[in-house]
């Protein structure tokens, strides 16, 4: 799927946000996430970007050895890597124009359950898009049953 998301000019394209239209902007799409993640922990540990939409990210990894704590169950870290993936990658579709990057400057999540195998997926949104931070709240899945809640907070870069 393909998606416009405002940090660069792209003509006859506007999305809007919580009824709000944003900037014209740039169409960025699953494969362009894929593509940027080659060799980080992302896609060292598979997470598998499946949506860019106006209002959400949307992936999810599918659960192995690798990815469970010693008792078992899935290692909270996984749950906040995938999270904090989905925020992150909503935070660099919608990169103000001349920003150079972003910073993850604080993140909470809440547990409320786990998984042993299948696959989570997750769903970011943002809360707010700011010239200088962005908020971004992310709800994980298993087997359609929530397993953690998660926020961060980015710190959008500029050139100095």
């Amino acid at each position: 799927m393909r998606v416009c998301f405002w940090y660069f000019l792209c003509k006859n394209s506007m999305t809007t946000l919580k009824g709000k239209p944003l900037m014209p902007a740039i169409t960025l799409t699953p494969a362009h996430f894929h593509s940027r993640q080659k060799g980080t922990l992302p896609d060292l540990l598979g997470v598998e970007v499946l949506a860019v939409e106006a209002d959400s990210i949307h992936a999810r990894l599918t659960i192995k050895p690798h990815h469970l704590a010693p008792n078992g169950y899935l290692h909270a870290a996984s749950v906040v890597m995938l999270a904090d993936t989905c925020c992150g990658y909503g935070c660099i579709a919608h990169l103000p124009e001349g920003a150079k990057g972003f910073t993850t400057i604080e993140l909470k999540s809440n547990h409320l359950g786990t998984a042993r195998d299948g696959m989570i997926e997750c769903r970011a949104t943002p809360v707010h898009l700011g010239r200088t931070t962005q908020v971004w709240d992310a709800t994980v899945t298993a087997a359609g049953k929530t397993i953690a809640l998660f926020r961060c907070t980015q710190m959008v870069l500029w050139p100095r």
